[in-house]
């Protein structure tokens, strides 16, 4: 049973964008000084969130 092509593109555009989210993550916990870090952890589920809705927005 073959892919659809564009499920197939899909596919790969949402894994191409939680890779980037998540690079995206971790380089500002890296960059973050140490008094920043937690606030900046507390922050992602907020992020995530505000994602989805604008998502479905579209």
């Amino acid at each position: 049973m073959p892919i659809d092509p564009y499920a197939l593109a899909l596919l790969i555009v949402l894994a191409l964008a939680i890779v980037a989210a998540t690079v995206v993550s971790v380089v500002a916990i890296l960059r973050a000084e140490r008094t920043d870090v937690v606030p900046v952890v507390r922050a992602l589920p907020e992020l995530v969130a505000t994602l989805l809705r604008w998502r479905r927005r579209r």
